[in-house]
């Protein structure tokens, strides 16, 4: 956002995985060729895929969009993805793109709806609790109610700003941000409509299922996810639940790798990336989605696919390499089931058109290793 970032390493709160519980512009671009998309939109298909049921009886639209914006053809599971959604320290209320682009989510009928964390604008310890609370209230007002209405699950991971893990002599640096965050979710009228998996961590970390999919939440609120919560994934990632499922992703606030201007320093992005990728491919993750970089960029670095998803709200940020101004984005991601494809279509919320993913830089060189855009085979 456009407010002052802390550069804060040391993670908090873990658990094992005990509990069980419960883009308009024409183009295809795919990192496969035999892979077809659809025009205006970009796909890739993962490797291995496990084949798909049989068509169910349900009927929805073939192409549902919002009025007057392009209309990607829907696949076997459909997610709205957005991210960073803040403004100022404090804030209640969110910028008109945020708000639109939550009136429009119903529209585009997704099964889910993703969010990269920076809900709210925390992170003060200047904030009393009222104020924190009062945050999470304009959240509930102006996103999630909304969301429930249209009862359409939510799955969400916590950034640094809704309540990071920070911590400082074995004590969280922002407690009261991290039990602002466990009384809202807690909180049986706030339910997110998911079907976990695992929410002994929730909503820090934790794992849930949607239409053969499993979602791995872990908390990447700051730079260090220590071992055990390491442990706690790999043990879900190895369960039955997660290696029956025909797909695999996993959800964190920070990335494993910078894409921005102004955070590419320590601390802005997860230590021991290459280490904990091999984590993620060892058992078939097929995207690792984050926020936090405040810029769109959809790339792959060995095995993985990697959805950067850029920011909403305020303080978008131009990408590493290339000149291209920044924009504000929400992703509509189609899944073929089939196929294991993820078919992207990302709006820029500010003036309404799909990004030509073939202007983005065909790489970026991050203090951590080289990502390539993800059409673009190595």
């Amino acid at each position: 956002m456009a407010i002052k970032r802390r550069q804060l390493l040391i993670l908090g709160g873990l658990a094992f995985c005990g509990g069980i519980g419960g883009a308009a512009f024409s183009g295809i671009l795919s990192r496969k060729p035999e892979a077809i998309a659809p025009t205006n939109a970009t796909a890739t298909t993962a490797s291995n895929p496990k084949p798909a049921q049989s068509a169910t009886s349900i009927k929805r639209s073939p192409n549902p969009a919002p009025k007057g914006l392009f209309a990607p053809p829907r696949g076997d599971m459909r997610i709205v993805l957005i991210s960073d959604l803040n403004s100022a320290y404090g804030s209640t209320d969110y910028i008109d793109q945020v708000k639109q682009a939550i009136a429009y989510a119903p529209d585009w009928e997704p099964d889910l709806v993703l969010c990269g964390g920076d809900m709210v604008a925390g992170q003060d310890n200047s904030l009393k609790p009222s104020e924190i609370e009062a945050m999470w209230q304009g959240f509930d007002k102006h996103i999630a109610a909304p969301i429930r209405k249209a009862k359409l699950p939510f799955g969400f991971t916590i950034g640094n700003h809704d309540a990071s893990g920070s911590s400082f002599g074995g004590k969280s640096t922002f407690e009261n941000d991290r039990n602002a965050v466990l009384k809202y979710w807690n909180d049986p009228k706030h339910d997110a409509n998911l079907k976990f998996v695992d929410r002994a961590g929730f909503p820090f970390y934790y794992t849930f299922e949607q239409n053969d999919i499993f979602f791995l939440i872990w908390d990447a609120s700051t730079s260090e996810i220590p071992s055990e919560q390491l442990k706690w994934a790999e043990k879900c990632l190895s369960s039955e639940a997660a290696q029956k499922a025909k797909l695999r992703m996993a959800i964190g606030h920070l990335p494993l790798y910078a894409v921005s201007k102004g955070r590419e320093t320590a601390g802005n992005y997860l230590d021991d990336a290459d280490r904990l990728r091999a984590l993620l491919e060892k058992y078939n993750v097929n995207t690792y989605i984050s926020g936090h970089h405040h810029a769109y960029y959809p790339a792959h670095k060995g095995k993985l696919e990697l959805l950067h998803a850029g920011v909403l709200g305020d303080g978008p940020r131009r990408l590493l390499s290339g000149d291209l101004a920044p924009n504000r984005t929400v992703t509509v991601i189609d899944i073929k089931l089939e196929t294991a494809e993820t078919i992207y279509t990302t709006y820029d919320m500010d003036t309404l058109k799909v990004i030509d993913q073939s202007i983005l830089p065909r790489y970026i060189d991050a203090p951590n290793g080289r990502i390539t855009r993800r059409d673009i085979k190595l």
